[in-house]
């Protein structure tokens, strides 16, 4: 049977660099996004989506199943949304929205690309949303469900300003702070390579299961693992 995989989010920092990974690990990519992204093969099926609360059209057409691997990279900031609602739109409707109908397609491994300092008591909002992003995407029943926690990312992204002022400064003290740190920045493909890897390691740890998971798992990989897990290969 065909591999397959289904993202949102691919022309964002990470998820452009995570498309790359994926059309490695998987017979066919679907990527659903408002534009095409920068990098596409063969094996990737692109469908165009103006907005997303008309995702559920989309997924009327589309074949998938236990044998797919579903992945967010999709987010925005309070500043580009223009409103704490319109922020929430995104980042959490959205995405518990795609994972749901994922769901309720018969996939059962997801992988969600959330943030560091996601506490439900936080006290800022955007940490806030991002952990009620991860509880309802937990309460969906999937069999395996991989959270991805980045620090400060690294990389060129247009209309974030804020960011690449915050990317500069950290790259003058980074030799000082070592990887352990847990706020030490990471580059988006750093990101993308751990996300991909945590894929091909279910993978091939289902491949010698002789019977179905009997209880969902829920791993949550911190920006230190990450920088950890590809220490060699970024």
């Amino acid at each position: 049977m065909q591999r397959k995989a289904i993202i949102i989010g691919a022309t964002g920092l990470v998820g452009q660099q995570l498309v790359k990974q994926l059309s490695v690990l998987y017979e066919k990519v679907i990527v659903i996004a408002r534009q095409p992204p920068r990098y596409m093969n063969a094996s990737m099926h692109y469908y165009q989506l103006k907005d997303f609360a008309n995702l559920t059209e989309i997924f009327a057409n589309l074949d998938l199943d236990q044998r797919t691997d579903a992945f967010s990279c999709l987010g925005t900031t309070q500043k580009q949304a223009g409103s704490e609602e319109a922020f929430r739109l995104v980042d959490y409707t959205y995405n518990v929205n795609f994972a749901q109908l994922c769901f309720d397609k018969g996939v059962q491994q997801f992988f969600l690309l959330s943030a560091l300092g996601a506490e439900a008591d936080s006290r800022f909002f955007y940490n806030r949303v991002k952990a009620e992003t991860e509880a309802a995407i937990q309460q969906i029943g999937f069999t395996s469900l991989n959270i991805f926690r980045p620090s400060l990312l690294l990389g060129k992204h247009k209309g974030r300003p804020l960011e690449r002022i915050s990317q500069g400064m950290f790259k003058l003290i980074s030799p000082i702070v070592p990887e352990s740190a847990s706020i030490h920045p990471i580059s988006a493909k750093r990101v993308a390579i751990a996300m991909a890897m945590s894929a091909h390691e279910h993978y091939q740890r289902a491949k010698f299961r002789t019977q179905p998971a009997s209880t969902p798992s829920v791993t949550i990989i911190e920006n230190k693992q990450m920088l950890a897990m590809t220490r060699v290969r970024h």
